[in-house]
């Protein structure tokens, strides 16, 4: 109840905002709700309460995000990135435990660099793509430098999209795909943070006070998404893998 009573009615309107607009992105590209909640939050409150923060909206959001396509669209999809899924979720476990002790501006600048470059070179044209020899190595490697940043910073998406993106993997898909791995990394950073205790009645609660706003935020992504076409979606995406690079980079440094 501390944590309320320390909130001034501006600051609870700034946290609104942000979850409306993080909402409105996940809907549009299917990730960086994360990112921009604790880019958000850290702002105005310590970074273990913004990390909480985000886990109710986030959980939620990635399994309304995951079954919009039905059950069966799920199951394929998990039973084609199930070696991804693993790996971000024994990473998050692993990493999870030094939420307190690990440099975050260090790790910021390792992702954020290539994160930028890579959506930047997308942009101006080169596109990359995984070739089927690669595509076991390419997973492997996405699924540690995922789950590993994200079980102390939250912030799993950016290396996820970027792997999916190679991959020229069909927007509908795309989105499903995001919403399993963000949904079970979510349940894990839950999980993990409960032993942690940066996880506990007082901050879920604050975490999930922003959970309406967050979905209504989704709702008008959603809204816009589905008026996207392939390639305009495509290029949306890199764009906000880059804003999100960007904010790492700035995190790192600043």
């Amino acid at each position: 109840m501390d944590l309320f009573l320390s909130l001034s009615e501006l600051t609870l309107a700034f946290l609104v905002l942000c979850a409306v607009f993080a909402g409105v992105v996940k809907g549009a590209v299917g990730f960086a709700m994360p990112l921009i909640l604790m880019s958000g939050l850290s702002a105005v409150v310590p970074v273990p309460v913004a990390l909480a923060g985000l886990m109710v909206p986030s959980l939620v959001m990635n399994l309304w995000q995951a079954l919009r396509g039905g059950v069966g669209a799920l199951s394929l999809t998990a039973r084609t990135h199930w070696r991804l899924v693993a790996l971000v979720l024994v990473f998050i476990a692993l990493s999870g435990q030094l939420v307190l002790a690990v440099p975050e501006r260090i790790l910021s600048l390792m992702i954020g660099v290539p994160i930028a470059l890579y959506a930047t070179s997308q942009l101006l044209g080169w596109r990359l793509r995984i070739a089927p020899a690669y595509r076991r190595r390419a997973e492997l490697g996405t699924g540690v430098i995922a789950g590993f940043f994200g079980g102390f910073s939250g912030i799993w998406g950016p290396p996820i999209v970027a792997y999916l993106v190679a991959l020229d993997t069909p927007k509908a898909e795309q989105v499903r795909t995001q919403g399993l791995l963000y949904g079970l990394a979510s349940c894990a950073l839950v999980l993990t943070h409960l032993r942690t205790g940066v996880a506990n009645v007082e901050t879920l609660t604050f975490s999930a006070m922003l959970l309406v706003p967050a979905a209504a935020g989704m709702a008008m992504g959603l809204w816009l998404q589905d008026r996207m076409d392939q390639d305009r979606f495509r290029q949306a995406t890199l764009v906000f893998l880059l804003l999100a690079g960007l904010n790492l980079v700035r995190r790192g440094i600043m």
